[in-house]
């Protein structure tokens, strides 16, 4: 077996070691999140983003465990209600916790940088970073499901950062459907595609983008949006696991259940505290990835995956 083949084996062990969903029965306490929808111009677009952005409220919390208490929407948002939420999740987060960020509305791209616009002056990528790399939490997963959004990838990407794009340029321009289309993913019972009960990041991307492109397709028409994501820090998009990128996103699950929740013995605990350990291994291992040669990368890569499937095989027979 060669060492992509096995490292592709191990990874589906991997999914493997949740509990079923529906042991889940109240919130998250690890995990947060924030909605913006920004200005919607047009009132149909108004509209739209209003609907999509209270549909996806809903499914965070209903289905994904998102504490309601830790989810924030902001509605028509200003770039000040943005600064002081995040001033607020500063206060809050700590580094194990895990933070969804969503941008829902139009983006604009003038050649240099890209913005999310909002009722009132805008914020751009690099304000985003900014606001971002001042929080504790080692883990950000941000979709910027906005038209011009590609050019936030290059921005946004740093280590421990799972960065989507509705788009992969800033010269797609047209309002992105992607957001829909990704709220549908959310609702799927077969965006779970590896069929072990939860739905990772990456499954939910890979069915919202062929949705969106089957949505074009269909219609005859040029697609005008192209969604990317970025989660090995080198702000390059991608569209599917490939040369390293997807492993982070394949591995951060929308409705994981945090450590209390989960270890129904002190040993259960003591396995999640070990995979948790293995994770961030793997998580060091990718961000170093060029500056290593490619057999010691692949041979490390291996070693960390086969041990985290021999954990997770532990965790797995422990809740059965």
């Amino acid at each position: 077996m060669t060492p992509r083949s096995l490292i592709l084996s191990t990874f589906c062990v991997f999914s493997a070691f949740l509990f079923t969903a529906s042991a889940q029965t109240k919130g998250d306490p690890n995990k947060f999140a924030l909605i913006v929808n920004g200005a919607g111009g047009e009132a149909v677009y108004g509209k739209q983003f209003e609907e999509w952005t209270g549909q996806l409220s809903s499914v965070l919390s209903s289905r994904f465990g998102f504490d309601t208490t830790k989810l924030t929407v902001l509605k028509g948002a200003t770039a000040e209600d943005v600064k002081r939420t995040f001033t607020t999740l500063k206060t809050q987060l700590d580094a194990n916790n895990v933070l969804y960020v969503f941008l829902i509305g139009h983006g604009s791209y003038d050649g240099k940088e890209s913005k999310f616009n909002l009722v009132g002056p805008d914020l751009s990528a690099s304000d985003y970073n900014a606001l971002l790399s001042a929080l504790p939490t080692k883990r950000v997963v941000v979709f910027n499901m906005s038209s011009a959004s590609g050019e936030f990838m290059k921005s946004l990407a740093a280590k421990g950062r799972i960065i989507i794009t509705a788009t992969k340029s800033g010269q797609e321009t047209n309002a992105t459907r992607f957001p829909g289309f990704f709220i549908t993913a959310l609702n799927a019972q077969d965006a779970d595609t590896d069929q072990d009960g939860h739905t990772s990041v990456l499954e939910a991307f890979v069915y919202a983008n062929r949705l969106t492109a089957d949505f074009y397709k269909q219609a005859g028409r040029l697609a005008t949006e192209h969604a990317m994501f970025d989660d090995n820090g080198d702000g390059v998009g991608h569209e599917k696991l490939e040369a390293g990128e997807g492993l982070l996103a394949r591995a951060t699950y929308l409705d994981s259940l945090s450590t209390d929740e989960a270890a129904a013995s002190a040993a259960t605990g003591r396995l999640l505290k070990e995979r948790t350990r293995l994770e961030g291994e793997i998580e060091q291992l990718i961000a170093r990835k060029s500056s290593m040669a490619e057999a010691e990368y692949e041979t490390t890569l291996e070693r960390l995956f086969i041990e985290l499937a021999k954990v997770n095989r532990s965790i797995k027979q422990a809740g059965s």
